[in-house]
Parts: C-alpha cells; sequence; structure tokens
C-alpha cells in the first residue's frame, strides 16, 4: 500500500479572509503552505443591513478557532473597486473592539484581490504587495506580543507571569511536576531558537502539545525589534495566566 504523503505546513502566519459580492473564503496563511478553512455565503441581498451584519458576524465566528491558536494577523482581500474590506472592518471595529483594542487585538490589513480559488491565493501570496503587507502585520502582531511580555515582566501580580526556558515551559505545558495554579497562556520563540536547538524532535512535540491543549504559540521572527528582544530573554518563553 503506498503510503501518505506528508507535506511541511511550518508555522502559522496569518489568516485571509477574501470577501466577495455573495461569499466569504478563508484561508490559513503557514508559513511554507497555504489552507483553505471555510466558505461563508451571504445569505440574501448584500444592500438589506441585518443580511450584511450577519454575514460579517458569520466571517468573524469562522475566525474565532484560528484567533484562539493565537493568530493575530487578518488580511482583508477585496475586489477592486469595492468597499468589501472596509465595509467588513468597519464592522469589526464597531461590534469587536476585543478585536482591535486591547493587549490581545488583531493587526488587521487589506488588500487587493480576487482569492476565492487555490490557484488566485497561490498568484496572490506571490506578489510583493502581499509580503509586505505579511511583513507589517506580523510586525505589529508581534509588538503587541512583547508589550504583552513586558507587562508582565514589570507587574507585581504572580499570578501572571513569565517561564524562560524549555525546562519551564515543559514542566507547565506537560505538567510534569504537581499540578499549578498558573495555566499556559502564550509560547513564544524566535525561529532562530527553533533552527539552533539541539532540541529540535523535544521541542516540536512541546509546540505540539501545546497547540492540542490551546495554549498560544508564536514563532517570531529573530530580526525583528520583537525577536531582538525575545533573544535578550533567551529566544523562548512562556506567559502564563
Amino acid at each position: 500500500m503506498k503510503s501518505k504523503r506528508r507535506y511541511k505546513r511550518g508555522y502559522p502566519v496569518a489568516i485571509l479572509a477574501a470577501i466577495e459580492e455573495n461569499q466569504a473564503t478563508l484561508w490559513k496563511i503557514f508559513s511554507s503552505v497555504v489552507k483553505h478553512e471555510k466558505n461563508i455565503q451571504l445569505n440574501g441581498a448584500r444592500s438589506n443591513p441585518k443580511v450584511l451584519y450577519n454575514f460579517h458576524e458569520a466571517i468573524v465566528n469562522a475566525l474565532r478557532p484560528t484567533l484562539k491558536e493565537g493568530v493575530r494577523s487578518i488580511i482583508i482581500a477585496a475586489p477592486a473597486r469595492t468597499s468589501h474590506a472596509q465595509t467588513f472592518i468597519n464592522h469589526v471595529h464597531e461590534h469587536h473592539t476585543w478585536l482591535s483594542q486591547g493587549p490581545n487585538k488583531a493587526a488587521i490589513a487589506q488588500i487587493t484581490g480576487s482569492v476565492s480559488t487555490p490557484s488566485q491565493v497561490a498568484a496572490l501570496i506571490r506578489t510583493q504587495a502581499f509580503q509586505q503587507i505579511i511583513s507589517e502585520t506580523a510586525d505589529e502582531e508581534t509588538e503587541n506580543l512583547i508589550a504583552l511580555l513586558e507587562k508582565r515582566l514589570n507587574t507585581a501580580d504572580q499570578s501572571s507571569g513569565v517561564l524562560f526556558s524549555l525546562e519551564e515551559a515543559e514542566d507547565l505545558i506537560l505538567q510534569r511536576q504537581k499540578p499549578s495554579s498558573a495555566k499556559p497562556e502564550y509560547l513564544l520563540l524566535t525561529d532562530k531558537y527553533l533552527a539552533d536547538t539541539r532540541e529540535k524532535s523535544r521541542l516540536h512535540r512541546l509546540m505540539q502539545i501545546a497547540a492540542n491543549k490551546h495554549v498560544k504559540t508564536r514563532m517570531i521572527d529573530a530580526e525583528s525589534p520583537a525577536g531582538k528582544r525575545l533573544t535578550q530573554l533567551g529566544g523562548i518563553v512562556c506567559l502564563t495566566q
């Protein structure tokens, strides 16, 4: 029997929501591949405020599972000469302030293009404009995470803390020691830490278990300002709550 071919997904980078006249298509952007997530239909006339509200709410609800994984970069694509992207972003600002404000806010950007098919999304992600947006939203997202890290480092509240080593993160996430009142919230590491470690299998296993336990895991470019700050702290940290 032929073995199933495996492919490398890499780590999650962003969510791409392509909003057309009568539907939205969600794609999850990984460092190595793009994965189709869901299609959402607009049930009725776009000119009907209630229909449009329900459509936008369905998009937000479809984004939630990926957002809970810790991905906070959202790219909204819409065809040229339409206001579909901005109309959705206005909906988010008005009805979902948790996405646009606060320490866990998302980095949201717009790009012009129709990306409802695999060939269309493949063509879009190769463009310089898309790569620039990915870079900008990643920088904004990681700056938000580092701001959260700095807040934890400077707080006197020991219930929300920071762990600075692979061993400490393993002990908490794998619950090797007696149950603690602290719970893992974010596992942050630089791409250089992953590339340089001699414990790749061990680290990949921890990242997979963290994802299964809904711990938000983010890979950060070591050359970015956020990555340089993370490198100062050893290249890997686990935020607890």
